[in-house]
């Protein structure tokens, strides 16, 4: 694909500064430059798009992937499907999130060893399409934690592998960096989901963390961690885990541990289960609004506001990524987290933008997430303005155009008359 130009766009750069007019050049898989303020870029040689005052931005990332959990009913569903078409259905999860406008995706667990890395392995190579990975090891637990779904006359699997004490973590965290993954996750709280391991109860030692954290710092991987209960997430502060999920039982030592550690760590507290949960929106697989979990997550969601809005006020970066991959909570509905940053957290629509472009791009490592000079074009064209309506942002038909490495994923067919129509 030649250069092209974007004109007549509304730009939102992903740094939480207010839409601008302008133009923007895209030269191979980079952003070459920006115009604006009534400036113009050269079309010599260049394929020109009139966006028709449409919004272009940066493409969203999603801090808390789980694309082969596959929308499963329950946790033990994840273990009875064969590995050869579990690799099949991730592939098509994948291509879903690309669809629906994250271009990049930072997993917070797979289902299986191998499925994240096979996955990015053959989205980078170009042999299918999906968003830019980092990928996770699936979450490690101990006996009787999140994910221990055996039964002592039988054995089962889910998004799980477990082990108890300090050797044993450390063995499969070098198993995991040995089979190529990204990121280390680890499961040292337990989950209301969980009745033998709940929310607030702290499941793995001091030890085991620090295992899997000293296998991260030499093998050059982030650890990302499972912490709902404030025990948990001030263990995990104390041990060197960069990635906080959940962190929505949080006491003071824990927020005071949070704001000394700001430049180091990342928070997505993962709302959309919670919220979708807490609502009913599970009646349908048995927990309906009255259910004991859906009402303790409505407690823990207050919980959560209260805390998240606390650390966005000290400076940490909290993220959207809300557990999507439950039957509920499904799979592409991602940008649903945006809209609870704004109606639960105070967020404005740029701020909840920027959440999951910038700093979803400081999350991955990677130059994307902005809509800057030098940065790789990844970019969406929306069929609206975002910045007023981020709902916008959940609708696949508002995506006039997705971008990735400067190749379109999708282009709407009317740019695709006017692009030729200048270039001519």
């Amino acid at each position: 694909m030649g250069d092209i130009v974007f004109t007549n766009v509304k730009i939102i750069d992903g740094t939480g500064a207010a839409p601008f007019s302008g133009e923007v050049l895209v030269q191979g898989d980079r952003i070459k430059a920006l115009a604006r303020d009534g400036k113009t870029l050269a079309r010599d040689g260049v394929e020109a798009i009139d966006g028709g005052g449409q919004t272009l931005m940066p493409g969203l990332i999603e801090s808390h992937a789980h694309i082969s959990f596959c929308d499963t009913p329950n946790l033990e569903n994840l273990g009875d499907i064969p590995p050869e078409e579990h690799t099949l259905e991730t592939m098509k999860f994948a291509r879903k999130m690309l669809d629906q406008g994250f271009t990049a995706l930072f997993s917070a667990a797979a289902a299986k060893p191998r499925l994240d890395v096979v996955i990015r392995n053959a989205i980078d190579a170009g042999d299918i399409p999906g968003p830019r990975m980092r990928a996770a090891s699936p979450e490690m637990t101990v006996t009787g934690g999140l994910g221990d779904v055996r039964k002592a006359h039988m054995y089962r699997e889910t998004f799980a592998i477990c082990c108890d004490g300090p050797d044993e973590f450390r063995k499969v965290a070098r198993e995991m960096c040995r089979e190529g993954v990204d990121t280390l996750k680890i499961n040292p709280s337990g989950d209301e989901f969980i009745p033998f391991a709940r929310a607030h109860l702290t499941v793995m030692n001091e030890a085991e963390v620090a295992a899997v954290c000293e296998v991260g710092r030499s093998r050059g991987k982030p650890v990302a961690a499972h912490a709902r209960s404030a025990e948990s997430v001030k263990m995990c502060l104390r041990q060197g885990v960069q990635v906080i999920y959940h962190a929505t039982l949080s006491d003071e030592e824990a927020l005071d541990m949070l704001e000394a550690r700001k430049e180091e760590v990342f928070v997505a507290p993962a709302i959309g289960i919670m919220f979708a949960t807490g609502e009913g929106e599970a009646a349908p697989w048995g927990l309906d609004r009255d259910h004991p979990v859906a009402v303790y997550f409505r407690r823990e969601l207050e919980s959560c506001v209260e805390n998240m809005k606390a650390l966005k006020k000290r400076g940490l970066r909290v993220l959207p990524g809300g557990d999507y991959g439950f039957a509920w909570n499904p799979i592409g509905t991602n940008a649903r987290d945006l809209e609870h940053f704004v109606k639960l957290l105070d967020y404005t629509p740029l701020e909840a933008i920027s959440a999951a472009t910038k700093l979803g791009g400081e999350l991955m490592g990677m130059d994307v997430g902005l809509l800057k000079e030098g940065y790789l074009a990844d970019l969406l064209l929306v069929d609206g303005n975002p910045a007023s309506d981020v709902t916008l942002l959940r609708d696949a038909g508002r995506l006039t155009c997705i971008m990735k490495d400067g190749v379109f994923h999708k282009r709407g067919a009317g740019l695709a008359k006017a692009g030729k129509a200048a270039a001519e």
